[in-house]
């Protein structure tokens, strides 16, 4: 049952082409945002949850069922709030940031497989892209560090600029690890090869290697503990959103936590076999993939939280000492060791 192409023959039989793509493209538009916002406001829930289990408290469990409208209320409460500018900063870019932070989370989005015909956004070379688009991001913190004129927010966007630039190398060479194994860059292509067996089954120990540095690196990329010093509130308040309030607050905090369900989903992707079944059955059930890429990407975010509520601070000096003399070399050599296995499987087949 292919409800995308029932959808899209229905529309096209109802009006012109070039209407039904308009409405197309607007229907799609309105789909992603209600996954960005819900995704988002429930992640919160989520992580305050686990906060509370591994803090032996109960959480949210007031407004709701179990707490559930709780993050409703939250979100109620900033759309609410005052917007305020301090008086020296430069408008323009302060009002700015915010909307690079969060188109760029909306853009990475699309490229997702949720199920085999859940995809916006299919093209050949779809992780470059991925890692192109996330990488925009930090130009958000930078203005919104720079544009507020509050030294604590300048430090904290620096902060982000150099553990961003740092740590994009080992998501980088962690994710070419697995293409030199595929030899594609699309989405939707990785996913078949994953018909056979899990990449991280298939790839055997580099593969291993490359999710370990990926899921480390990529809990750095979002600014999350142990890697927050961009957010530090013992040291900087709130970083480089000090200076925000009501929505524009609001539209920082939403995007750390879809960065991070981004984070999972790129591993789910590359590394778990996307909307696949773990136990290899090719069911026709509607949402079954959708069902199993949630599945797969809610462990690997409860993983990520794991790490916040396990691990202390890191100081900036320990931060870089990791990703430049451990994580890189060690990515580096698994890259080399992973074109050997590559070259070694090609010799025997040929």
């Amino acid at each position: 049952m292919n409800i995308t192409k029932n959808i899209h023959e229905w529309l096209f039989s109802l009006m012109p082409a070039t209407t039904a793509s308009i409405v197309e493209m607007v229907l799609i538009a309105v789909v992603y945002l209600a996954i960005f916002a819900v995704a988002g406001l429930y992640l919160v829930l989520l992580e305050r949850r686990v906060a509370a289990w591994f803090q032996l408290r109960l959480g949210p469990n007031r407004v709701g069922w179990q707490g559930l409208l709780q993050t409703m209320a939250d979100a109620l409460k900033l759309v609410s709030k005052e917007l305020t500018v301090t008086i020296k900063a430069d408008k323009f870019l302060y009002n700015l940031a915010p909307y690079f932070v969060i188109v760029t989370a909306l853009m990475a989005l699309s490229l997702f497989p949720f199920s085999k015909e859940f995809q916006a956004f299919d093209i050949n070379i779809g992780i470059f892209f991925l890692t192109a688009i996330s990488s925009i991001g930090v130009i958000g913190i930078l203005l919104a560090g720079w544009s507020s004129n509050n030294k604590f927010s300048l430090i904290g966007a620096m902060r982000s600029g150099v553990q961003t630039i740092s740590y994009e190398l080992s998501v980088g060479l962690s994710l070419m690890t697995m293409v030199l194994m595929t030899g594609s860059l699309q989405l939707s292509q990785i996913v078949e090869i994953q018909k056979g067996g899990w990449l991280i089954v298939q790839g055997h120990i580099p593969a291993i290697i490359a999710f370990c540095i990926y899921m480390i690196a990529g809990t750095a990329e979002t600014n999350r503990a142990p890697f927050d010093l961009v957010e530090a509130e013992s040291e900087l308040g709130a970083g480089f959103h000090t200076e925000y309030s009501g929505m524009k607050f609001a539209y920082f905090f939403l995007a750390e936590f879809i960065n991070m369900f981004i984070i999972a989903a790129i591993a789910t992707t590359i590394f778990f076999g996307a909307y696949l079944s773990p136990f290899g059955i090719t069911d026709n059930i509607p949402l079954l993939g959708v069902f199993w890429f949630l599945a797969k990407t809610l462990v690997l975010i409860f993983l990520m939280m794991w790490f916040r509520w396990t691990f202390p601070r890191l100081r900036i000096d320990q931060l870089l000492v990791l990703e430049w003399k451990y994580l890189l070399p060690i990515n580096l050599l698994n890259l080399v060791l992973m074109a050997l296995i590559v070259l070694l499987k090609l010799t025997i087949h040929f």
